[in-house]
């Protein structure tokens, strides 16, 4: 199963959405989401069942983000290429990415799979030293992963892949 494909159905990202998922804005305000998210359900110890509120509430911003700003008016900031980036890895089928790239894509995506290992044992545990190293781990290798992506949509911009449909 392709997670990233299943992640953008779920999400109903259409054209319309990527293009507004492509403004800075969009791009900057998702980073603090796994934070938050992780300080919401570790707040189930003082809050109780009211860290469903939080949750929730971040659980919704994650929806609603690709669609709460506009179009960018220019799209060369690294933010907007890394969306683009995303959306021709999401092609991939269709478009040929270079091994380069889907070699340090794999392997990213791994490092954040792993990442997610400590994050989730630190919430079930409530051990936040295990919590804050996994959402490090898995924040900083999404990052490079968006990085990586934008490296991707500049080389396609120079011609570099071929349509296989």
């Amino acid at each position: 199963m392709d997670f990233g494909r299943w992640a953008e159905r779920l999400m109903a990202m259409d054209d319309r959405a990527w293009a507004r998922h492509a403004n800075p804005w969009s791009v900057y305000t998702r980073i603090p989401i796994l934070p938050c998210l992780v300080l919401a359900i570790f707040s189930r110890v003082w809050l109780g069942w009211w860290a469903l509120v939080p949750v929730a509430a971040l659980v919704a911003w994650v929806f609603l983000n690709p669609r709460a700003f506009p179009p960018p008016n220019a799209t060369d900031s690294w933010a907007s290429r890394g969306t683009f980036g995303e959306r021709l890895w999401l092609n991939r089928a269709n478009v040929a990415i270079p091994t380069h790239h889907r070699i340090a894509a794999a392997l990213l995506t791994a490092v954040q799979a792993v990442g997610l290992i400590p994050l989730v044992y630190g919430l079930i545990v409530l051990d936040p030293w295990a919590a804050v190293a996994g959402t490090a781990i898995t924040l900083m290798a999404k990052m490079w992963f968006v990085d990586r992506m934008v490296w991707l949509y500049d080389e396609a911009g120079d011609g570099a892949f071929t349509n296989r449909s």
